[in-house]
C-alpha cells in the first residue's frame, strides 16, 4: 500500500495544476449566478459538480496509453451505434429528436454530446499511429481522418442539432489544423466552400434554420432582444439581484442555461463579462501553450488542441448568439451554463488530458519502471 501510495505522488506531480486553477473562478461565477436565479437548480449544480468531479479523477487515473489503441476504436464505434440508433428510438423533446431514455429509470442521454471525446479521441490514436510528415499530411491521409470527423457530423445534423455538429467538425478540423495538413489542402477546401456556401443555404438547411439566420442578420428574436435588453441595463458595473428585473421577472428566457452570459452582464456590467472572456481566453491559451510545448506526442497534442478549440468555439457561439450576431442554435457557455451533461463531458476530456500529460513517458506504466522509481525513494 505505501509502494502504490508513493506512486499515486508521482503521477499527482506532473499534473497540469494551472489547467485546474483556471477553471475554478468559472465554476464560483456560475454557480452564484445559477443560486440568484433558482436555489433548487443550483443544488442540481452542486450534484453535477460531484457527479463530473469523479468523472475527472476517474478518468485521470485510467491508464490511456496502454489501452487506448484496443479502446478508442470500441469506444468511437458504440457512440457512433447509440447516434444511429436515436434516429429509431430516440426520444422528441421540442421538436428535436437527440436523446435516448434509459428504461426503468427514466434518465436521458445526449449521445451526440459524448462523440465529442470519442472523435477528439480517434482523431489522437490515429494521428498517434501515424505522425504527419514534415510538410504536413497529404490529400489522402487527411480524406482519412476526415471520415471520422464527417460521419458523426452528418447523423447529428439530421437528428436536427446543427450547431453541437458544427462545433464537432471545427473541433475536429481545429485539431487537424494544429498537428498539420498540407496548405494546398486548406487553401483548396476554403475556395470550395466559399463557391459552395450558397447552394449549401439553400438546399442544406430547414426552413426554421434559415429564419434563425436572417433574424441574426435583420430582426433579434424575442430570446436576444431580452437579452440585448439585460445586457444594456447592466451598464458598466451591473446591478444588484434585486434590480435586476429581466432576469427576476422572467423577461429572459433560459437564463440559468443558454442565455446565462445575459444575466452576468446584467448583474455584473461590462466588467464581468470582460472578466469572465478574458478567464476564458487564458485557458485557450493555457491549452494551445501544452499543444506546442508536447509538440511531439501526439496524443497530448490531439487532446488539449482538440479541448481549446471546443471551448473556444462554445464561448464564440454562444457570446455571439445572446448579443445577435449569430443565430441562436442552442449551445451552452462551457462549464458556466447549468446542466449536467456538458460538465460531465469537459471534465472526463481534463481528466484525459491530465493523465496524458502525466504518463508522458510510455515507461511510467511498467511494472519494473513503478519498482525502480519507488526503490530510489
Amino acid at each position: 500500500m505505501d509502494a502504490w501510495y508513493d506512486f499515486d505522488k508521482r503521477i499527482l506531480k506532473h499534473f497540469s495544476y494551472l489547467l485546474m486553477i483556471q477553471v475554478i473562478p468559472l465554476f464560483v461565477i456560475s454557480s452564484y449566478l445559477v443560486y440568484e436565479i433558482n436555489p433548487a437548480l443550483y443544488h442540481k449544480q452542486m450534484v453535477y459538480y460531484a457527479i463530473a468531479s469523479l468523472a475527472f479523477f476517474v478518468s485521470a487515473f485510467i491508464p490511456w496509453r496502454i489501452i487506448i489503441w484496443w479502446f478508442v476504436p470500441i469506444f468511437y464505434l458504440a457512440n457512433l451505434t447509440l447516434l444511429i440508433a436515436v434516429e429509431f428510438v430516440g426520444k422528441t423533446i421540442l421538436g428535436a429528436q437527440r436523446w435516448i431514455e434509459i428504461p426503468g429509470i427514466g434518465i436521458t442521454i445526449q449521445p451526440s454530446e459524448f462523440i465529442k471525446v470519442a472523435v477528439i479521441m480517434m482523431l489522437g490514436h490515429l494521428i498517434h499511429q501515424n505522425p504527419p510528415p514534415p510538410k504536413g499530411y497529404n490529400l489522402w491521409s487527411f480524406i482519412k481522418l476526415s471520415v471520422v470527423i464527417i460521419i458523426p457530423f452528418i447523423i447529428i445534423a439530421k437528428e436536427p442539432d446543427l450547431g453541437t455538429a458544427l462545433v464537432l467538425l471545427i473541433a475536429g478540423y481545429g485539431v487537424l489544423f494544429i498537428v498539420g495538413i498540407n496548405w494546398k489542402i486548406w487553401l483548396t477546401l476554403s475556395l470550395l466552400a466559399g463557391a459552395g456556401a450558397p447552394l449549401l443555404y439553400e438546399y442544406g438547411l430547414k426552413p426554421y434554420q434559415k429564419v434563425r439566420i436572417q433574424d441574426a442578420l435583420n430582426k433579434p428574436s424575442y430570446q436576444v432582444q431580452q437579452a440585448l435588453i439585460a445586457i444594456g441595463s447592466g451598464g458598466l458595473e451591473g446591478k444588484s439581484k434585486h434590480d435586476a428585473t429581466q432576469t427576476q421577472l422572467n423577461f429572459l428566457p433560459v437564463a440559468s442555461t443558454d442565455f446565462i452570459f445575459a444575466y452576468l452582464g446584467e448583474r455584473f456590467g461590462f466588467k464581468g463579462m470582460v472578466g469572465v472572456i478574458t478567464l476564458y481566453i487564458l485557458l485557450i491559451f493555457n491549452l494551445l501553450y501544452i499543444s506546442a510545448k508536447y509538440a511531439t506526442d501526439y496524443l497530448i497534442k490531439a487532446f488539449s488542441s482538440g479541448l481549446a478549440f471546443l471551448l473556444f468555439v462554445y464561448m464564440g457561439v454562444n457570446i455571439y448568439m445572446i448579443i445577435g450576431l449569430a443565430p441562436v442554435v442552442g449551445l451552452p457557455l462551457p462549464m458556466f451554463s447549468h446542466g449536467g451533461t456538458s460538465f460531465i463531458i469537459f471534465a472526463v476530456i481534463f481528466g484525459i488530458l491530465q493523465n496524458l500529460i502525466a504518463f508522458k513517458d510510455y515507461g511510467r506504466y511498467n511494472s519494473d519502471s513503478k519498482l525502480t522509481m519507488i526503490s530510489k525513494e
